[in-house]
């Protein structure tokens, strides 16, 4: 035993020795590279003083990365983890030029400008050889993984011999979506767990499950973690009650949500006992919390962690680096792929300037980067559930895309984050089952603007009879990104685009959720009738109901309860929709109950708008700026899937279907009591206790 230990240790001190000598030849490249940087006296050096130098300054700066680094990023707590990334290659030069006035001989100098871009590539270079010495050494293989939540694992107790559940949510990517990534070798990972084309046994079982009406993150995520999605009828709505717009990835409204729905539910969530939410818009009930969106309005406290996950992840300058380097790659690759699609005059197109490549790339590798560390961490102290959302590939596909090139290269990507946590499961304290879902998918399709130079609420305006600007003005986009990018400031901040509280007036308020749109009269009290409207307008329901681009409307009447409308004067109850679908035909089955649902909630708009949607081509047409959308009824955008191991029960008899993010929820939850982890403290419904 005591054989085995020095060995570690002598291979430690290898290593270290070995990333020494290369950092110091590292060093001297660069200073016969660099005009501002040098290594000797201003009399000049011998070829072995310069050397010594070069040493010092090597094992001085790697010193200070080690020590000093951890204690900085502390100082930063107030700094929006959105420029950290570019404060990292600054703070790294300093601690460079620290290191080289350290030296006693007094040699060595570099310009400010310099340092920053020595100190990059130096941790660059470090980071990659250890890695490098440790590819062929599961033990220090080990360590590294370790050395992520070492601090954690010492305080903690003992993980129990049961196994752990990792949720991965892949925002965004539909069951087609995810079949066609693996036909096409993009999704190796998840190919092999299928046994897709391998040869050997699957380990998980893929299950396509059919979203709500309301086909987006807010939805789905809050009926998933939460078990109740209850009045969430669209991304953003205005409650004629409070005089405020609700806005999913608005921190104060995620928060005012998720009370909702532990009030409804009864229960704290599925993450209640020892769980970690990572990146999500909602908590989950669990105690280990970053990157939340929910916590992320309150005022900063031991409570709110929202942002801990992004200084836990920069603690490690290597990783800054990496990350700070990839960041301003994916600016770059962003910025030449919308150019040569503007250039290529590409249709659909959007446009993707201003801050969309620094939102692209925050999603595709901040983000992504810094929650993956957080749930490989989380796995390594033995928490029992782990929940995270990873929202790269939503962000691109609403710009370039759901089957574009763009989007694909970021599915490769997803897949290798998915490799790395099914290595780490294999160092952790206790076994691990691995499920990955999505909480809807994407249809692709032009804007509504695009096609009819108009937007919704130019349409909505032209029925009122009111004056339609000239040009028609583009509606803002409202992606899952956004909540990441909120998560990460130290304050909260409004969505923009749309007021808070609106202007108490007769003017009507139109508010797009992806392809589905939402119109209320603010200067109503109540939800308006059918016949109400049209006693006040009565061009507007006809105007809308025979447009091209709008596929239905669902209002409220006072004869009915409730009616669908479409083109020609159709106008189907609620009650006869599965006997005579109307316009409802093409967007298949489901669609009359997911209807009849939203048509209960105490906030469902005056007038429910989904645009067109074509079977043909799956094509819907978004009422945002968005070429890939979701947030209604039609395509891809309702199909998302649940990838399950097969050492857990199927989600659902043979012949069922999974419907609703909340019929999820009992699955998942029902998973985690097979496996003797936390327990929601509810009793099991009817339902279940049916299956």
């Amino acid at each position: 035993m005591r054989g085995v230990r020095w060995r570690r240790v002598a291979s430690q001190v290898g290593r270290s020795v070995a990333v020494w000598a290369v950092s110091t030849v590292t060093m001297l490249v660069l200073a016969g590279i660099l005009p501002d940087f040098r290594l000797r006296s201003e009399n000049g050096d011998s070829a072995t003083d310069i050397a010594v130098t070069a040493a010092f300054g090597a094992g001085a700066f790697g010193l200070l990365s080690a020590v000093v680094w951890p204690l900085l990023v502390r100082l930063l707590l107030l700094v929006p983890a959105l420029v950290l990334g570019l404060l990292v290659f600054f703070l790294n030069g300093a601690l460079l030029l620290l290191a080289l006035y350290l030296n006693p001989a007094e040699r060595g100098a570099a310009a400010p400008e310099t340092a920053v871009v020595v100190a990059a590539v130096m941790s660059a270079v470090a980071s990659a050889t250890g890695a490098a010495l440790a590819v062929r050494d599961d033990d220090a293989y080990r360590r590294r993984l370790y050395r992520l939540s070492d601090r954690r694992r010492r305080s903690g107790p003992p993980s129990p011999a049961s196994p752990g559940t990792v949720f991965v949510q892949l925002d965004g990517v539909g069951h087609e979506t995810l079949l066609d990534a693996v036909g096409k070798g993009l999704m190796p990972t998840v190919a092999r767990w299928l046994d897709i084309g391998d040869g050997g046994r699957p380990t998980h079982r893929l299950t396509p499950w059919r979203t709500d009406w309301s086909s987006q993150t807010g939805a789905s995520q809050l009926g998933i973690l939460h078990g109740s999605n209850h009045d969430v009828p669209a991304f953003r709505w205005y409650e004629k009650d409070t005089r405020e717009v609700v806005v999913c990835n608005r921190p104060t409204s995620a928060a005012e949500l998720q009370r909702r729905a532990v009030e409804y539910a009864g229960h704290g969530g599925l993450l209640t006992v020892d769980g970690a939410s990572r990146g999500n818009l909602f908590s989950g009930g669990a105690e280990q919390q970053a990157l939340v969106l929910s916590i992320a309005a309150r005022r900063r406290s031991r409570e709110n962690r929202s942002r801990a996950g992004y200084f836990a992840y920069f603690s490690d300058p290597a990783n800054a680096v990496r990350t700070a380097l990839s960041f301003f790659a994916e600016v770059g690759r962003e910025i030449g792929q919308s150019t040569r699609a503007s250039l290529r005059k590409q249709r659909p197109r959007v446009s993707r300037g201003g801050l969309y490549p620094l939102v692209r790339a925050f999603a595709t590798v901040v983000e992504r980067d810094v929650v993956v560390a957080a749930v490989t961490g989380d796995m390594l102290v033995g928490r029992t559930a782990v929940f995270a959302d990873l929202v790269a590939y939503d962000e691109v596909a609403h710009h370039s895309g759901p089957a574009s090139r763009d989007a694909q290269k970021v599915l490769e990507r997803l897949d290798r984050s998915l490799a790395l946590i099914e290595n780490v499961a294999e160092h952790a304290p206790r076994p691990y089952r691995i499920v990955v879902l999505s909480d809807h998918g994407q249809s692709p399709g032009e804007t509504f603007r695009s096609r009819y130079g108009l937007t919704l609420g130019d349409l909505v305006r032209a029925g009122c009879g009111l004056p339609v600007p000239r040009r028609a003005e583009r509606t803002r986009s409202g992606a899952e990104a956004r909540a990441a990018v909120r998560a990460a400031l130290p304050f909260p901040v409004a969505e923009g685009g749309e007021q808070h509280r609106p202007e108490p007036g007769s003017e009507p308020i139109v508010l797009a959720s992806g392809n589905l749109g939402l119109v209320s009269f603010p200067d109503v009290t109540h939800r308006m009738s059918k016949e109400e409207i049209d006693a006040r307008h009565p061009a507007l329901l006809p105007t809308l109901a025979n447009h091209p681009g709008v596929g239905f409307l669902l209002v409220r009447s006072d004869r009915y309860g409730g009616v669908v409308l479409g083109a020609y004067g159709a106008e189907i109850p609620l009650a006869d929709l599965d006997d005579a679908p109307g316009p409802l035909a093409p967007f298949g089955p489901g669609a009359a109950d997911a209807i009849r649902r939203t048509h209960a909630f105490p906030h469902t708009a005056d007038i429910m708008v989904n645009s067109m949607y074509d079977p043909a081509d799956g094509e819907v047409l978004a009422f945002e700026e968005q070429i890939g959308s979701h947030g209604g009824l039609g395509g891809a955008q309702g199909r998302p899937f649940l990838l399950s191991p097969l050492g857990v029960s199927a989600p659902v008899a043979e012949g069922e279907e999974l419907v609703g993010a909340e019929h999820v929820h009992r699955v998942l939850r029902r998973w985690l009591r097979e496996s003797s982890g936390p327990q929601v403290p509810l009793e099991a419904t009817e339902e279940e206790r049916a299956a």
